[in-house]
């Protein structure tokens, strides 16, 4: 299942995620720090969904409520629960 999300909050502006029976196949972020986020999309591929949201649920940048980890913890959920209808 492909998922399209649009962070808010943050410098990237769209994330495209892809999970398949709960493991993340593929993560995409156009915007952001491409460097960090091409490695922690890297990270994330063959990982439990889940797993990784709950892991970056909550991490903030600088004096930000959110951060770019934090939006795709988010779109990850989103995506599982596309994934569970």
């Amino acid at each position: 299942m492909q998922h399209i999300f649009y962070p808010r909050g943050v410098c990237s502006r769209k994330m495209t995620v892809e999970i398949e029976d709960g493991i993340i196949r593929k993560v995409e972020v156009v915007g952001g720090c491409d460097g960090n986020l091409k490695g922690i999309s890297r990270l994330l591929v063959g990982m439990p969904a889940e797993e990784a949201a709950a892991r970056m649920q909550g991490v903030k940048c600088g004096f930000k409520n959110t951060s770019c980890p934090d939006q795709l913890s988010r779109a990850l959920r989103e995506c599982l629960e596309k994934e569970a209808k």
